[in-house]
C-alpha cells in the first residue's frame, strides 16, 4: 500500500518527549509565515448529526411540542437569547447556561439553518461533503487543506493541528501534511532506548532526514515527513504542559480544547486546530431538559466551550482566536418511536471568539407540517437550508484567514455570507 503523508504523520511518530529546542530555521519558518503572531480558526466538529432543533429551540412554536412530545424541551427551561429577523423567539438547551454568557457578551455567532440542496442522510458522505466544500463530491481534498496550501512553502509542521485520530476529510490536502495527535502526553518520539541513547537516536533520525534526496523523490517524500514530524515533538509537548487559567471538565472534548489553549498560549505556531466530539446520532433515548443522552452532550459541549472562552480571555488571546462550529447536518422534526430523532438536513453553525459579531443570523423554520410550508422539506418532514454552509465558510477565509474563498472553495459563495466576522 503507498504511503501517504497523511498516515506518515498520523502513525509514524510515537515515544519519549525529549526536552531539545526546536531547530531554529523550524522558528524562521513560523516567523516568515507570520504564524506566531497570526489569527487561528479553531474548528469544533460536532459528529452524528446534532439536533440543532433542541440546541437552539423555537420554544414559542407550538408544532415544536406537538412533533416532539416526549424530547421537546419545556418552554419554561429555555434560556432565552432573543428572536431572529422573523419575529421567531429562541432559546438555548437549559445545559447551555455558559453559552448564553458568552452570547450575551456579542461574542456568539448563532447562525440558522445552514446546509445545501439535498442534503445527503448518510453520515459518512454528508461529513466528507462538508469536510470538501462540495455537496457534489464527498473525494478529494477538504477546504482546510487546501486552504493550507495557499500558505507559503515550506509550510511549518504544526500548522494545522488535528487532535482525532484520524485526519478529517476537511484537513486533506494535496501538499501539506496536518499531524492527527489525539494525546499529545504521549506524542513522542519511540524508542526502545532511555536517556542519552534515546537523544542519540533521535539525533541520528533527525540527521538521517534531514537528506534531502536529490533525484530520489520517493526517499525525499518520507525524508521530509519524518523530519516535519520529529520537528513537531518539543513544540507539541509544550502545549500538553500548560497549565490553564480555569478548570476544564474532565472529558475528552474539554481536555482537548485545553491542548488547544496551550499551543496557542505557548505559541507553537498552529493556524488551524481541529477538535471533534461525537454521540450526536440520537436515534434513541435523547431525554427532554432534565436528562438524558442530549442533555449530557450539550452539557459536555457547552462546558468545554466556556472554559476555552474564559481561559483565552484571560490569557489576552480571545481576539486572536476564532471557533466555528459545525456537524454533518440536523435532525428530523417529529420524534420516533424510540424517543429519539433522525436523520435530517438543516442545521445551526456557531462561530465565537472576540472578534465575532455575535448576535442570531437566518431565521428559524415555522414547524407546521403543512407540505407547503416554504422553510420546510421533505413534505414537511425536515427543516429546509437557507444558509449555504459554504458561505460561512467563506467568511471565516476572507474575512478571518485573510484567503481567497472564491480559490479555496471553487466558487463565489461570498453573497450570503453573514457578517460573523
Amino acid at each position: 500500500m503507498p504511503i501517504s503523508r497523511r498516515l506518515f504523520i498520523r502513525d509514524g511518530v510515537a515515544t519519549v518527549t525529549l526536552g531539545l529546542a526546536a531547530p531554529a530555521f523550524l522558528t524562521a519558518i513560523a516567523e516568515a509565515q507570520g504564524l506566531s503572531s497570526s489569527r487561528r480558526l479553531v474548528v469544533v466538529y460536532l459528529g452524528g448529526g446534532n439536533d440543532a432543533l433542541n440546541t437552539l429551540v423555537s420554544y414559542q412554536d407550538p408544532s415544536y411540542y406537538n412533533r416532539r412530545p416526549t424530547i421537546a424541551i419545556p418552554a419554561g427551561q429555555v434560556l432565552q437569547v432573543g428572536a431572529d429577523a422573523a419575529g421567531r423567539a429562541l432559546g438555548f438547551h437549559p445545559r447551555l447556561g455558559g453559552l448564553v454568557n458568552i452570547f450575551n457578551e456579542g461574542r456568539l455567532a448563532l447562525v440558522q439553518r445552514t446546509g445545501y440542496e439535498n442534503s445527503s442522510r448518510s453520515h459518512f458522505e454528508a461529513t466528507d461533503i462538508w469536510g470538501t466544500g462540495n455537496p457534489k463530491s464527498s473525494t478529494g481534498s477538504g477546504w482546510l487543506g487546501r486552504y493550507l496550501d495557499t500558505l507559503p512553502r515550506p509550510v511549518d509542521a504544526l500548522a494545522a493541528w488535528n487532535t482525532t485520530s484520524d485526519t478529517p476529510r476537511a484537513l486533506v490536502s494535496g501538499q501539506t501534511g496536518v499531524p492527527a495527535i489525539p494525546n499529545s502526553t504521549t506524542y513522542t518520539y519511540a524508542s526502545p532506548n532511555r536517556g542519552s541513547a534515546a537523544l542519540q537516536e533521535r539525533a541520528a533520525a533527525q540527521t538521517m532526514a534531514a537528506n534531502v534526496a536529490a533525484g530520489r523523490p520517493h526517499l525525499a517524500f518520507v525524508n521530509s515527513t519524518s523530519r516535519a514530524a520529529i520537528e513537531t515533538l518539543d513544540r507539541v509537548a509544550q502545549a500538553s504542559s500548560y497549565t490553564p487559567t480555569v478548570a476544564y471538565p474532565n472529558n475528552g472534548f474539554a481536555l482537548a480544547l485545553r491542548t488547544v489553549a496551550g499551543a496557542i498560549v505557548r505559541g507553537v505556531g498552529s493556524r488551524i486546530s481541529w477538535v471533534q466530539t461525537g454521540g450526536y446520532d440520537t436515534h434513541a433515548g435523547q431525554g427532554a431538559a432534565g436528562g438524558g443522552a442530549y442533555a449530557n452532550l450539550m452539557g459536555t459541549f457547552g462546558d468545554g466551550l466556556l472554559a476555552f472562552y474564559n481561559d483565552l480571555r484571560n490569557q489576552g488571546l480571545l481576539n486572536d482566536t476564532l471557533v466555528l462550529q459545525f456537524s454533518e447536518f440536523g435532525r428530523r422534526i417529529t420524534e420516533n418511536g424510540s424517543n429519539g430523532t433522525d436523520h435530517g438536513a438543516g442545521a445551526v453553525m456557531m462561530a465565537m471568539g472576540g472578534a465575532v459579531r455575535g448576535g442570531i443570523y437566518g431565521t428559524a423554520a415555522s414547524l407546521d407540517p403543512n407540505p407547503s410550508n416554504p422553510t420546510l422539506e421533505n413534505s414537511g418532514g425536515d427543516v429546509k437550508y437557507e444558509t449555504d454552509f459554504r458561505s460561512v465558510y467563506a467568511r471565516a477565509l476572507d474575512g478571518w484567514l485573510g484567503a481567497n474563498s472564491t480559490s479555496v472553495l471553487g466558487g463565489d459563495f461570498r453573497s450570503g455570507a453573514p457578517p460573523i466576522v
